[in-house]
């Protein structure tokens, strides 16, 4: 049977084609999904370490609080009102408890906070209580419920008179199904996606949730849950209770063994992936359609060497297509174009791919982030509620040095200055070209002061920079910060550039940094420079 040869040239070439690009978007795919995959328990394992440091400062506050008010009451400690006074000092002055009890070394209640638990007189036999009583000594209780019938943890420190016996103790209780100043702490989380924190005690217990009906009951088999109970902090991917996929990040409470763990979906973390890879096969098919339509019409004017070709295309997919490829005796016109166009389409799929990687977060110049990196740290911090400031940059008369010097020496300026912010920032600041000479610095958690002083250190560092052939240059800065600068991130940035070019304004090489909230334009500023 004969066979129509442009035909089967076409459906050799787009097959192996395909073939490729599928291949070669697979690989993407798989780094890319890994790479989201480690950052987002990265992430997790950060935050879960950032709130149970919060949860330890807390807790060691609280006790320094009771010793405190045990320290005063040594003295005076059959004084009731000096007891009722102190009781309700404690509980009001800082809202670190929901009640607070003074109890006498038989366990007898002697005062409390608020009045209306109606406890004075009644002796406690609570585990917390017993506990506080035989130890004698500071105390942070396991989960249980109160006389009151309130599920509580009891912090409690030891009252010694000035010979040294023991008079009884004072105590503070955080109630973990009302509202407390645990809930405070841990409830800032911005659930999203199905992302939620959780913590638990060293009995399995659940101490906080965001379901307040599970607070207090404990938790089966976990592979996370039986990490926290070893003691350990870190990352790990499993399927919770409900069997839903999660990347979870987990650290311990030193004083009390608590668990934090913070976990996200693994397919929301993916979500965004997905759709990269959809604008990617979108954007490649033009590419494609010019391949197969240049293949048919020259398809008509191959003889023998075609043959070849087509051999040679049959197996594009081999790592080593290009080199056979390009061994073929093209010895006439057509077939020689032929043989040029399958070696671009390999060579343009292979860029393609490299470039995708490249150009998906990394500015090719500076080694800096780029827009998409920037926006990708964004994202992050705006769904994990974490405040930044913003410092953004710009050369002062860089068009002069390219003027002057050529755009080599404009490019070797960009480089060096590069490496001056890279000195002058912490790890885990976020440091971007957003295009020319503009720059952005983002710096997470930090206060809007400490920004501006960062900003003042990298605007002395590139003054003082000895830039050959340029000499020296000067950068005009201006300094803002999200939330308070705009609710939107969008909002944030605006203002951190119309800072910039308020010290532009002002005479340039100086930081200005915004004051106020965006709701009102910011009528002032803190100026710093030269």
């Amino acid at each position: 049977m004969c066979v129509d040869l442009r035909l089967l040239i076409i459906a050799l070439a787009l097959a192996s084609a395909i073939f490729a690009m599928v291949n070669g978007f697979h690989a993407s795919y798989k780094v890319q999904r890994q790479q989201l995959i480690d950052n987002t328990l990265e992430s997790n394992h950060a935050y879960a370490t950032k709130l149970a440091a919060s949860t330890e400062n807390f807790i060691h506050s609280a006790v320094q609080q009771l010793q405190y008010s045990a320290a005063r009451l040594a003295n005076r400690f059959a004084d009731d009102a000096l007891l009722f006074d102190e009781s309700e000092r404690i509980r009001l002055q800082t809202d670190s408890f929901n009640s607070v009890a003074v109890v006498d070394g038989q366990g007898i209640v002697r005062a409390t906070s608020p009045n209306s638990l109606a406890l004075v007189g009644r002796q406690l036999d609570s585990p917390g209580a017993v506990a506080a009583l035989r130890e004698r000594r500071p105390l942070i209780s396991q989960p249980y419920v109160s006389a009151a019938g309130n599920l509580i943890v009891f912090i409690s420190t030891p009252v010694f008179d000035a010979a040294g016996q023991y008079l009884g103790y004072v105590g503070g209780s955080i109630y973990l199904k009302q509202k407390s100043i645990l809930n405070s702490l841990l409830g800032e989380h911005y659930y999203r996606d199905g992302s939620y924190l959780y913590v638990v005690d060293d009995q399995r217990r659940l101490l906080y949730h965001q379901e307040g009906d599970r607070v207090g009951t404990q938790v089966g088999a976990n592979p996370v849950i039986d990490a926290v109970l070893r003691r350990e902090s870190g990352q790990m991917r499993l399927h919770n209770s409900q069997g839903v996929d999660m990347l979870a990040g987990y650290a311990i409470v030193p004083s009390t063994g608590w668990g934090v763990v913070a976990q996200r979906p693994t397919l929301a973390t993916l979500a965004a992936l997905d759709v990269l890879m959809e604008n990617v096969v979108l954007n490649t098919l033009p590419l494609a359609v010019i391949i197969v339509l240049f293949i048919w019409v020259f398809a008509r004017l191959i003889s023998r060497p075609l043959r070849q070709l087509a051999e040679g295309a049959r197996g594009i997919d081999r790592p080593d297509s290009a080199v056979q490829i390009q061994r073929i005796r093209s010895w006439y016109f057509e077939s020689s174009e032929l043989k040029r166009a399958l070696l671009i389409g390999i060579g343009l799929i292979n860029r393609n791919i490299s470039k995708l990687r490249q150009d998906a977060q990394v500015d090719p110049l500076t080694g800096l982030n780029n827009r998409r990196g920037m926006e990708m740290a964004l994202s992050a911090w705006k769904a994990e509620r974490q405040p930044f400031a913003i410092v953004a940059l710009d050369i002062d008369h860089f068009k002069n040095v390219n003027d002057t010097y050529g755009h080599d020496v404009g490019d070797e300026v960009l480089k060096l200055l590069a490496g001056i912010m890279r000195a002058n920032s912490r790890e885990g600041d976020v440091l971007c070209r957003m295009g020319g000479e503009e720059f952005v610095v983002l710096l997470p958690g930090a206060e809007l002061d400490i920004a501006r002083q960062v900003a003042e250190r990298l605007r002395r560092g590139v003054e003082q920079a000895a830039m050959e052939p340029v000499g020296h240059i000067t950068v005009s800065l201006g300094v803002a910060r999200w939330p308070e600068h705009g609710g939107d991130v969008g909002q944030a940035l605006k203002v951190a550039d119309e800072m910039l070019y308020e010290a532009k304004r002002s005479g340039r090489n100086r930081v200005v940094a915004a004051q106020g909230t965006a709701d009102r334009k910011a009528d002032s500023v803190d100026t710093i420079g030269s």
